[in-house]
């Protein structure tokens, strides 16, 4: 799923020297990449979150270091900007079909049963509040309770209570999810 010229550091000529930003990118953009498209389910469509999450770091961390903080922020950011992003396209459908323009009808490929719950899942979550909605992503995308914490500004004792009551509400929301 990583872009082709995103390469890992080992594999850097000898001597070059890198931006401490650019080292961040480096070393973060397959997480946020990976992060992003557990929400959005494509992979071009999570590269643009990447980019525009790493568009808002620079702006905020022009050298991040070995910074916890930066990482644990973009990793939120990613999960965040996926889900406005979802949002944003739920919104895009409703304008179509209240113009009563024609959505292309799904390829053979987008009819498979775990595509349809992969997209049910991914509705469920644009609807979840948006602090519920990104403590899943981030769990379930291998963060730390520790790093949930972190990236959601939260103490570690709260991550598990909140990761309880956004997976019931969840729950709810996908036995409540229209059927189509």
């Amino acid at each position: 799923m990583e872009a082709s010229f995103v390469t890992d550091l080992r594999s850097s000529p000898p001597g070059a020297s890198f931006s401490g930003f650019e080292r961040f990118f480096r070393e973060e953009y397959p997480a946020v990449v990976r992060i992003a498209f557990g929400v959005v389910g494509d992979a071009q469509a999570a590269q643009d979150v990447a980019q525009d999450v790493f568009i808002s770091a620079f702006k905020r961390f022009p050298e991040p270091g070995d910074s916890d903080h930066a990482r644990a922020w973009v990793r939120a950011a990613a999960a965040h900007t996926a889900l406005n992003a979802i949002r944003g396209e739920r919104r895009r459908e409703r304008r179509q079909r209240s113009a009563a323009v024609e959505v292309p009808a799904a390829g053979p490929e987008e009819t498979v049963l775990d595509a349809e719950s992969r997209t049910e899942v991914r509705r469920a979550l644009s609807r979840l509040p948006r602090k519920a909605a990104a403590v899943l992503v981030l769990r379930h995308n291998g963060l730390s309770y520790a790093e949930v914490a972190e990236a959601m500004n939260v103490k570690v004792g709260h991550v598990g209570t909140m990761l309880r009551r956004a997976e019931s509400a969840l729950r709810k929301e996908l036995q409540n999810a229209p059927r189509t």
